[in-house]
């Protein structure tokens, strides 16, 4: 007589468990990262799993769960990785300390004194500052030269007390492509909108309170998800000078269209705009436009979008500068992990857009 199956005899067998150690090796094939350690026993170094080194025999390696575990196995620490993260910190402290050099100068430092000073090449130097800030030494100094010029002007200097406090020799630098400097004319930063009118309107919005800004050229300004007095108050620091005149009634045209923007950011807004920058941030601004709704792009692909490859920091602060979020989409920029990260109204919310964007709801946000 045949014996009864059991419902047990019927299931599948138990998933065989997953080796950790299989799972980091996988990690250093791809050099995908992770948080661990491996050691070469064949060249007594222990790595990162990114380590750019070349891949080892899988029967020579030996993984560590931290820094300290493998020093005490015996093994020294890669060159190439810095898993100790020491030479990077050595690199951040030069970069500092040049950075430091060029505020104090009062002409621009050449890249070879301050290749000497740190006591590297001119070349090392010259790729340890870039991958720290994004910027050669020159632009790093032209920054902070049109910084000066652009706090000067805004605090009401005349425009040739201005221009000698900033370390430039003579006023013709300056007016031969002020664009590039401020965005616009000295003249103009230095009145901080003195002479202007701003119609400013409040309305609500899917994130709480939104005050928009018009000139007589078109929207200058958005702010949304604070107290009106705060969102003032930001206006207010862009245009020191300017006169500020509630017109609720006559913006509701527009009001209504950055709502949209803001609800519904895959329906492009067309509104005049009165966007005023660097020409830098100006061109990142319009790289960020370019960026079809619901796709991101990473800080240093636009970089290269504007440019200026190995700019991805300054691309971050230029995004951060944005007066006009949504309407440009600087929620479509994320860091080169995908993370989403460095919003000016709040990560939640730069969430939130791009879900709005993909069709899906903003708690099903994915990177």
């Amino acid at each position: 007589m045949t014996q009864a199956l059991s419902r047990s005899d019927l299931s599948p067998p138990p998933p065989t468990a997953t080796d950790p150690d299989d799972v980091r090796w996988d990690a250093v094939c791809t050099r995908a990262g992770g948080d661990f350690f491996y050691a070469v026993t064949t060249m007594g170094v222990f790595c990162r799993p990114g380590c750019p080194s070349p891949r080892p025999l899988r029967r020579n390696v030996r993984f560590f769960p931290t820094a300290a575990a493998a020093i005490a196995g015996g093994f020294r620490a890669c060159k190439r990785c810095d898993p100790l993260g020491i030479r990077a910190q050595l690199a951040a402290d030069v970069v500092r300390d040049a950075c430091a050099a060029i505020a104090a100068a009062e002409s621009i430092p050449s890249l070879e004194a301050l290749a000497r000073r740190a006591g590297y090449s001119r070349f090392h130097f010259l790729r340890m500052f870039r991958d720290h800030t994004g910027l050669t030494p020159r632009a790093y100094a032209e920054g902070l030269r049109a910084g000066r010029l652009g706090a000067a002007l805004g605090a009401g200097e005349r425009v040739a007390d201005a221009v000698a406090g900033a370390g430039y020799g003579s006023e013709s630098r300056v007016y031969e492509n002020p664009g590039a400097l401020l965005g616009m004319t000295p003249g103009a930063a230095r009145r901080g909108g003195a002479g202007e009118t701003i119609r400013i309107g409040f309305a609500a919005c899917a994130f709480g309170r939104l005050l928009v800004g018009v000139t007589a050229r078109g929207v200058c300004f958005i702010g949304f998800g604070e107290p009106d007095a705060a969102l003032e108050s930001d206006l207010r620091r862009r245009f020191p000078r300017a006169s500020l005149v509630r017109d609720d009634a006559g913006l509701v045209e527009i009001l209504a269209a950055v709502q949209a923007a803001i609800a519904e950011p895959t329906a492009a807004a067309t509104l005049p705009l009165d966007l005023r920058g660097t020409a830098f941030q100006l061109r990142v601004w319009q790289a960020l436009r370019r960026i079809p709704a619901g796709e991101t792009r990473s800080y240093g692909a636009l970089a290269a979008m504007v440019g200026q490859p190995g700019a991805a920091r300054a691309v971050g602060r230029a995004c951060g500068l944005n007066p006009l979020a949504p309407i440009v989409p600087c929620h479509r920029a994320v860091a080169a992990d995908g993370a989403l990260t460095g919003y000016r109204w709040g990560v939640p919310r730069k969430a939130a857009l791009l879900a709005r964007e993909r069709g899906r709801g903003p708690g099903e946000v994915g990177t």
